[in-house]
């Protein structure tokens, strides 16, 4: 048989991918003919060896011949002319496809029957037949025409190859087994270093690399239909499957890891591995994403995560593709090779060392690839005291542990990389996080003045002062602000621009909260640290994270509950410690009314006052309840005081203007929020807007003499006295602000009489 002209057909952009397959394959003629087609030459067992190996092609097609055709007469004359008997025995069944693109012979479905009368008349003579009952063997035709040029080719595949046989169930938006296949070859694997997918799936990315590793060939379990053809030599798939489970290599001595938050999925990518024949070489896990880590160094995560054109009910895109660079800062020697359809480079805050586009079905999509660092010499082996790494467990160096089980570890990139590692400039940094040359210096100033505030205010606990403010912004480059709690630190950051990418900034938040717990004696576990940012829109500032760390502190004789991890604020606001006790010395025998009460602070000091009755208003459940528990932490709400102290689920303003004037109220404190946007209101609430129809609403509820403490956190905020008619108010902020707090715009008080 002379030499046959093949096509393997490939997916936009995967083109070389399949062009040094075939290199590889012993074909390095490869060339790239058109978009999406790759051109060699071979014989029956190039035919077979390429379906049979290839992994990134979609199918391979017999070209039969190319010609130029401008009319139906050309087209036929060309056709009939080609040797179609030497691959359609006489009852082959080989219906025509077509497609056109600018070309005099635009229309299809008549080229299609062109061709195939041109056929039909060919066999007639050449098998010597009256009739061709097509119920033999499948030989599709197909005839492409481009710019007047017809290619005229066979199907040898049949279903594409990307169906290697073990995906018998699919999960929701599956990739593509050649797209898993290529994202594996454009990486830089050792099979000494970690491979992890994190959004596993059905386990396309996982069971492709233990294919490659193993070097197994992804066609070996299946059938293809030029196998029924008997134009070719029987014993060509025979031979091609025998030599191709003999390059098979051994099992894996390291396992691959897939994770997923379903079991379902978890369970089914364990199927088709088991089906793929490499279920010894991967581990599936239910695992949710953010609780990736290893301990392991220089290894791969590769992944193709939720996107938002797929199925992604009851998944959160958006804060998903926000965590990725804490999470994968985590793994400061590993490098990470994402697919996905959302701009990732925007949503991480930093450029991808390469990127590549590739289609994943019908979406476009970019393969992004943040390079870690070289490896050492050492190859693989255990974090040992690395910020933002795992701990490292009690194992031996070498890949499989005491037991001789395996762990987890990734493969082996073909021979044929476009580029090798060693090829790349080396990389130093971590793909995600580290610290800028800075931070040392910034961290050594920070320290000193930890050390000159602590000394100053060293007596304060002893003076009752248990809970205060130690640092506020001091070093603009430094913009956080640091509080103690009874031998706890809280440390909440200033939003201030800076030249880090989120990871980095958020390693260099770890440094500052390392270095405040190293000043103060303070162990990590009772350090917090959370970042306060401008809210705009309908932001709003929810649960940092569900730890639930929760203690009691005292303030002026009383104790109060505060959340130290989950909250941005604790629940004990500090800078109005001294109007807390202002109130507290204005509340014998008053009906004092908290509104936006939060967590009942100054209902508390109201009551250990000796408050006639304490009506705390706010919109939150669960702050109304904290109230309720610091109230009865003091000794309130027991007893004959539970009818004296009521908690109101209601919004402040239509609280007040819901209450028909008259004396219900002798003493108020209102400290709203500088905005709110509640879902259970129609309006958002803003301080500088309403603040004067809020005033005069409570003032309306109080008898003559009624004073109320109005507060507010809003720096540019303007009180108008004229805006509030028959108030008297006082400017008390400076006498409010206690000394811990050198900020003296933290907030804004005033002393209101109604007249």
């Amino acid at each position: 048989m002379e030499p046959l002209q093949l096509i393997a057909t490939a997916t936009a952009g995967l083109e070389a991918c399949v062009k040094h397959e075939l290199a590889d394959l012993g074909y390095p003629d490869a060339r790239v003919c058109s978009p999406g087609r790759i051109l060699f030459t071979g014989d029956a067992r190039a035919l077979a060896r390429a379906n049979l190996w290839l992994r990134t092609a979609e199918r391979v097609l017999l070209l039969v011949g190319t010609f130029e055709a401008r009319d139906f007469g050309e087209l036929f004359d060309r056709t009939n002319a080609l040797p179609w008997e030497q691959w359609i025995p006489a009852d082959g069944a080989f219906p025509v496809s077509g497609r056109s693109h600018k070309s005099q012979l635009s229309s299809v479905p008549a080229c299609q029957k062109i061709v195939k009368k041109a056929i039909v008349e060919k066999l007639r003579a050449a098998h010597r037949v009256g009739t061709l009952p097509e119920t033999g063997p499948a030989v599709p035709v197909e005839v492409a025409i481009l710019e007047d040029t017809v290619r005229l080719t066979i199907d040898t595949s049949g279903p594409g190859l990307h169906k290697r046989g073990y995906r018998a169930a699919a999960g929701p938006a599956p990739l593509k087994e050649t797209i898993a296949a290529a994202m594996i070859q454009l990486s830089f694997w050792r099979p000494d270093r970690p491979l992890i997918d994190p959004f596993c799936g059905s386990g396309t990315i996982p069971i492709e690399a233990a294919l490659i590793g193993r070097n197994l060939a992804p066609g070996l379990n299946r059938r293809f239909l030029a196998e029924d053809w008997p134009a070719l030599a029987p014993g060509v798939w025979a031979e091609e499957r025998a030599r191709a489970r003999e390059l098979a290599k051994p099992a894996l001595p390291l396992k691959i890891i897939g994770s997923d938050v379903s079991e379902q999925a978890a369970s089914l990518s364990a199927y088709h591995a088991g089906l793929a024949g490499v279920g010894d070489d991967v581990e599936f896990q239910v695992r949710p994403f953010e609780e990736l880590r290893s301990p392991l160094r220089y290894g791969y995560i590769l992944c193709n995560p939720p996107y938002g054109e797929r199925f992604n009910e009851g998944i959160d895109i958006h804060g998903l593709y926000r965590s990725m660079s804490d999470v994968f800062r985590r793994l400061p020697t590993w490098s990470f090779y994402i697919l996905t359809s959302e701009n990732l480079e925007a949503v991480l805050g930093q450029q991808a060392s390469r990127r590549r586009k590739l289609y994943n079905g019908p979406i476009e999509c970019t393969f992004y690839q943040f390079h870690g660092p070289r490896p050492d010499k050492k190859g693989t082996g255990y974090f040992s005291d690395t910020s933002g790494s795992a701990p490292a467990p009690e194992a031996p160096s070498d890949p499989t542990d005491a037991g001789g089980e395996k762990v987890a570890c990734p493969l082996f990139p073909p021979a044929w990389q476009g580029e090798a590692e060693d090829d790349l400039a080396p990389a130093v940094a971590p793909a995600f996080g580290g610290l800028k040359p800075n931070a040392a210096a910034q961290a050594e100033a920070f320290a000193n003045r930890l050390k000159k505030t602590a000394r100053h205010l060293r007596r304060w606990p002893a003076r009752g002062v248990t809970c205060y403010r130690l640092y506020d912004r001091d070093i603009p480059e430094v913009p956080l602000a640091v509080d103690i709690y009874e031998g706890r630190l809280h440390l909440a950051e200033y939003e201030r621009p800076h030249a880090r990418t989120p990871a980095e900034h958020a390693n260099w938040l770890d440094l500052m909260a390392e270095t405040a717990g190293e000043v103060l004696g303070v162990t990590r576990e009772r350090t917090f640290l959370k970042r306060r940012e401008r809210q705009k829109g309908p932001a709003q500032y929810g649960k940092f994270s569900q730890t639930g760390y929760v203690a009691t502190v005292h303030e002026g004789g009383l104790a109060f509950e505060v959340n130290l991890s989950d909250y941005l604020d604790t629940g004990l606001f500090l800078d109005h410690r001294l109007t807390r006790e202002m109130v507290r010395k204005e509340s014998a025998g008053k009906r004092m009314l908290n509104l936006f009460g939060y967590t009942g602070s100054f209902s508390v000091y109201a009551a250990s006052g000796g408050a006639a009755s304490t009506t705390t208003v706010d919109l939150s459940n669960t702050y109304l309840d904290w109230a309720q528990r610091n109230m009865a932490a003091n000794g309130f709400c027991q007893g004959n005081s539970v009818d004296k102290h009521t908690f109101v689920r209601s919004d402040a303003m239509a609280f007040v203007r819901d209450h028909k004037g008259g004396a219900w109220y002798d003493l108020a404190v209102i400290d709203p929020p500088t905005f709110s946007n509640s879902k259970m209101l129609d309006d958002i609430f803003d301080v500088q807007r309403d603040y004067a129809p809020l005033l005069l609403a409570a003032a309306a509820l109080m008898p003559p003499g009624g004073v109320i403490y109005f507060s507010t956190n809003f720096r540019r905020f303007k009180l108008d006295e004229s805006a509030l008619p028959g108030l008297a108010c006082q400017d008390i902020s400076q006498k409010t602000i206690p000394d811990d707090f050198r900020n003296g715009r933290i907030h804004y008080c005033w002393r209101i009489v109604v007249g």
